[in-house]
C-alpha cells in the first residue's frame, strides 16, 4: 500500500489478535497457473537479495547458498532451481475459501522543503520521546506478533494519542520534524504508503521510511466516505479520495483524522533501489508483495493468481514475500509493490482484485500451519 488505500508496509499497524491457523495444503507447480510462462527474471532478483537477510536463517541457509553462484540464470535455469529446492503450498483462509484480496502499493514522490513557509505547510515527523512499544514476548509467548504503543501518564501506561491529538499540539513532537510537505492528503498518502521521496526547493531528493506508529488502528477513510455518501463504492480509490480532498480543502482535516493511525519517518541514505521492506532489503518492483507474516514467512517466494488493476487479465507470477503491513491481515491477503513515481500510484490506487495464493517452502522446513484449522 485496501484497508490501507493503495498501500501497506508497515505504515498502518493495529494490535494483531492471535490467528486462526488456516490448512497449507502441499501442492505441486503444475498446480500454479501460468508457472510455466513466468519469465522469473525479477522473481530471481529479488529473492536474492532477500537471502541477504535469509541466509542466516535455519531452513534457508541451504536454498540461498544454491542460488548465490546463479548470478543471470535463463528462466528454464531459475525455474529448474525453484522446483528442485522448493515445495508449493496452497494456502486457504480459515473457511476453506481459496481466494483472498490483492491490493497494490507503491513508493511515492512528492514536494518539500527542511523549513516550514507556505506552501510546505505539513511535517513529517520523527518518533517523539514519550512513545512507549512494548513487548511482551518474554513473559507472554503467544503474544509474539503483538507490539503495543503507548505513554506514561502518571504511573500508568495508555494509549499514545491519536492523530487528531498529534495534529492538534497534544504529542511532543516539537523538533522532531524532518521536512514539511506542501500538501496534506499526499502527506497522509505517504504514511499509508510507509516511505517516499520528497524532492526538495534545492533539488536534493530526501527518501523517508517508516520508523514507528502511534498504535491505533487504522481506519479507513475511503470507507468514510463512502458510508456518509460523499463517494460510490467504485469511486474510493486512492485518485478518487485525492479528487474529493481537492474539491473540499476545507473538509480535509476532518476527513483524516476520521483515522486515529499516525505514522512517524526516519531519514534514509540516498539510493536509487526501491524502499526499504519489514524485510531489511530494498524492494524490486511487480516482484515484492506485501504479506501477513503470521501465516507466510518473510522472505518466502509466493506464487500468485490474480489479474491486473480493473481488469480480468491475468496477472500470474512468482513474488517474493518482503513487506508487511497492518491492513495486509489474513492468509490469502497481498499488496502488490508496484514501483515509483506517479505512474506506479494509478496502478496500485486502482488495484483491488480477488486472487490466490502458493507460498514455496525449502524441502524439509517444517509447516507449522499445515495441519487443518481447529
Amino acid at each position: 500500500m485496501t484497508a490501507c488505500p493503495g498501500g501497506a508496509t508497515p505504515a498502518c499497524p493495529g494490535v494483531l489478535e492471535p490467528p486462526k491457523v488456516p490448512a497449507l495444503a502441499p501442492a505441486s507447480f503444475a498446480d500454479l497457473p501460468g508457472w510455466r510462462d513466468d519469465d522469473l527474471a525479477g522473481a530471481w532478483s529479488a529473492f536474492r537479495a532477500g537471502c541477504r537477510a535469509l541466509r542466516f536463517r535455519e531452513h534457508w541457509r541451504t536454498v540461498c547458498e544454491h542460488a548465490e553462484p546463479l548470478e543471470a540464470p535463463d528462466a528454464e535455469a531459475i525455474r529448474a532451481y525453484f522446483e528442485a529446492s522448493f515445495v508449493p503450498y496452497r494456502v486457504a483462509n480459515p473457511d476453506g475459501s481459496e481466494e483472498g484480496l490483492v491490493t497494490g502499493y507503491y513508493e511515492p514522490r512528492l514536494r518539500g522543503s527542511r523549513e516550514r513557509r507556505a506552501p510546505y505547510l505539513h511535517p513529517l515527523y520523527a518518533p517523539p520521546d514519550d512513545l512507549l512499544v512494548i513487548d511482551l514476548t518474554s513473559v507472554a509467548p503467544e503474544t509474539k506478533h503483538l507490539r503495543l504503543r503507548g505513554r506514561i501518564d502518571g504511573r500508568r501506561v495508555v494509549p499514545y494519542y491519536s492523530r487528531a491529538e498529534i495534529e492538534n499540539g497534544a504529542a511532543p513532537v516539537a523538533g522532531k520534524e524532518i521536512v514539511y510537505i506542501d500538501d496534506a492528503i499526499e502527506a497522509f498518502f505517504l504514511q499509508i504508503q510507509g516511505s517516499g521521496r520528497v524532492r526538495l526547493e534545492s533539488g536534493e531528493e530526501l527518501r523517508v521510511g517508516y520508523a514507528d506508529q502511534n498504535g491505533h488502528p487504522y481506519q479507513s477513510i475511503g470507507r468514510y466516505l463512502v458510508a456518509t455518501g460523499e463517494l460510490k463504492l467504485g469511486e474510493a480509490s486512492m485518485q478518487g479520495i485525492q479528487a474529493w480532498a481537492r474539491a473540499n480543502p476545507a473538509r480535509v482535516v476532518e476527513l483524516l483524522n476520521q483515522n486515529p493511525s499516525y505514522v512517524f519517518f526516519r531519514e534514509l541514505p540516498p539510493a536509487e533501489t526501491g524502499p526499504i521492506g519489514a524485510l531489511g532489503v530494498p524492494l524490486t518492483a511487480e516482484r515484492s508483495i506485501a504479506i501477513d507474516p503470521r501465516f507466510v514467512p518473510l522472505g518466502a517466494p509466493v506464487y500468485l493468481s490474480t489479474t491486473h488493476p480493473n481488469s480480468s487479465v491475468p496477472l500470474e507470477r512468482l513474488m517474493i514475500a518482503q513487506d508487511t503491513g497492518g491492513a495486509i491481515r489474513g492468509p490469502v491477503r497481498a499488496d502488490f509493490f508496484w514501483g515509483t513515481g506517479p505512474d506506479a500510484g494509478l496502478l496500485a490506487g486502482r488495484m483491488r482484485q480477488q486472487g490466490r495464493m502458493w507460498v514455496l517452502l525449502p524441502k524439509g522446513m517444517p509447516c507449522a500451519l499445515c495441519e487443518p484449522a481447529p
